[in-house]
């Protein structure tokens, strides 16, 4: 399977990221990708980006090299209230938002705790994806969280990165997926990559749902197009805000 649309990148905006976005569109176009997604980390982070970076996306040009670029961010759950770190008025005007848990911006607690903070970002209406959900330090209940996602029309993300750096993640990865396929909720396969050269590298995540022959109907951003139309059901228009 080839992904088309990577919907989890970070800039050196994120200062553990390494990359301009002009280097990400090259590389991208070099690699034949359709588009791409800018997500830096919001504020809560340690070096997340300045809430000025996210209402000032549409200064990027909405295509480059031939890469189309959609505006995004990677929010952070807050709290056990699904609470996140952007505003509204912000958020609104995004094409990709991804909600995440980080250690250092996150209240402790237990499965019931973490489903209850996930059951609120499902509901949220401005949230996109469900991100690097794997972490056996944040464990949830996955059937509850994934059947609500189905019903709100949430994509719930398979990450490559966690294969690398969060390796305990990776047998709740593979039971996320499994979960996603029998309950036939559509999936983003992510790089989440922080230089270029990890930009549209899945191998791994990739590698595991071919292991459980998980249909590629349910990869939504193996192409623009795909992507665009889920959004589009969803209720969302991609690329509406410009400069």
């Amino acid at each position: 399977m080839k992904i088309l649309l990577d919907t989890h990148t970070h800039t050196l905006a994120s200062t553990h990221a390494y990359s301009t976005v002009l280097e990400m569109a090259k590389y991208a176009s070099e690699a034949g990708m359709e588009a791409i997604a800018i997500t830096d980390h919001a504020p809560a982070i340690p070096d997340g980006a300045h809430p000025w970076h996210f209402q000032n996306l549409k200064a990027i040009p909405r295509e480059i090299y031939g890469v189309k670029i959609l505006y995004g961010a990677e929010v952070n759950i807050l709290d056990l209230e699904g609470n996140i770190d952007l505003a509204d008025e912000v958020l609104e005007k995004l094409d990709v938002v991804n909600a995440s848990i980080h250690a250092p911006c996150y209240k402790d607690g237990d499965a019931t705790d973490h489903t209850s903070a996930y059951l609120a970002i499902v509901n949220n209406p401005l949230v996109d994806v469900i991100c690097h959900s794997g972490s056996p330090a944040f464990a949830y209940d996955y059937e509850k969280i994934i059947d609500l996602a189905k019903k709100n029309h949430k994509l719930i993300e398979i990450n490559n990165h966690s294969f690398d750096v969060r390796k305990a993640s990776i047998p709740n990865c593979r039971k996320i997926a499994e979960i996603c396929k029998e309950k036939e909720v559509g999936i983003v396969v992510s790089s989440d990559a922080h230089i270029t050269f990890d930009l549209g590298n899945y191998n791994n995540a990739l590698g595991m749902l071919s292991e459980i022959s998980f249909p590629e109907k349910l990869v939504i951003n193996r192409d623009l197009k795909s992507f665009e139309a889920y959004m589009k059901e969803k209720g969302k228009e991609l690329f509406k805000w410009h400069m």
